[in-house]
């Protein structure tokens, strides 16, 4: 994986990855959103990345499998669980990433991990995701305590061959992303860097019965139909997030964060 690399906008970390993972049958289900409404909900930090205008809201169910640190074998208590993301696009200092309002996982000792280390807002969740005379079936519940509740349900499939998005496209923008941010209320902004071969993104068709996961993160959805995207697995290694803005005290150095 790590040889081809053409396709990042940037060069890899010089670092070594400290977590691998394998995302299996994902669904990008995208609404385009005014990006005035978006701004509030998004840390004044980090500059909110628009394509034609628009901000772009993503719910993103998948399932992972093969979850490890470097160097250690995948743990069958830890490393295979279903997941769902609800995101959006930022960009800061020219590299375009992700910013989460919400990662919900069936699995309370990755959450606990991710909350703690990777700064992420994961939320503990039932959630089924398994494969169903050829389309996916997803239910998600939120069970965290003290968090909005959030549900998403839906049955999805691919409609087509595998492509890669060529560059200056909307697919290419929504999906093509190597990094990730968190900030906190200080102004500390961390980047975690990932890295995966091209998206193989395949069309796709999805009946969306229960979807209040926009809702949870104070974003009320447009009424319209998402853009679609499938795709089967994609193997991906993650740096350890850094700390590229110091908050407003200063006082911590460009460095690995304190587990």
């Amino acid at each position: 994986m790590l040889s081809e690399v053409g396709h990042r906008p940037w060069p890899l970390p010089a670092g070594p990855w400290i977590m691998a993972q394998k995302w299996h049958d994902l669904l990008f289900a995208h609404w385009p959103v005014p990006a005035d409404l978006l701004r509030p909900l998004v840390p004044a930090v980090l500059p909110l990345d628009t394509f034609d205008g628009f901000g772009w809201l993503g719910v993103v169910p998948f399932r992972m499998s093969g979850v490890r640190l470097r160097g250690m074998p995948s743990l069958p208590w830890f490393s295979a669980f279903p997941e769902l993301n609800v995101r959006t696009y930022v960009s800061l200092d020219g590299k375009p990433g992700v910013f989460f309002w919400s990662l919900d996982a069936t699995n309370a000792l990755a959450v606990a991990v991710a909350r703690s280390w990777f700064r992420l807002p994961y939320m503990n969740a039932r959630m089924s995701l398994v494969e169903d005379g050829g389309a996916i079936e997803v239910a998600c519940v939120r069970t965290h305590s003290g968090a909005p509740p959030a549900e998403f349900a839906a049955t999805y499939a691919p409609t087509g061959a595998v492509s890669r998005s060529p560059p200056g496209t909307l697919d290419h923008w929504l999906t093509e992303r190597y990094c990730l941010y968190t900030a906190e209320a200080d102004g500390r902004v961390r980047r975690a860097d990932i890295h995966h071969a091209p998206w193989p993104l395949q069309p796709a068709r999805a009946e969306l019965r229960a979807n209040t996961m926009a809702r949870a993160a104070g974003v009320a959805l447009p009424d319209r139909p998402p853009v679609l995207h499938f795709a089967r697995r994609l193997d991906v290694v993650v740096w350890a997030p850094r700390v590229i803005r110091p908050g407003r005290e200063g006082a911590e150095s460009l460095t690995e964060p304190r587990a």
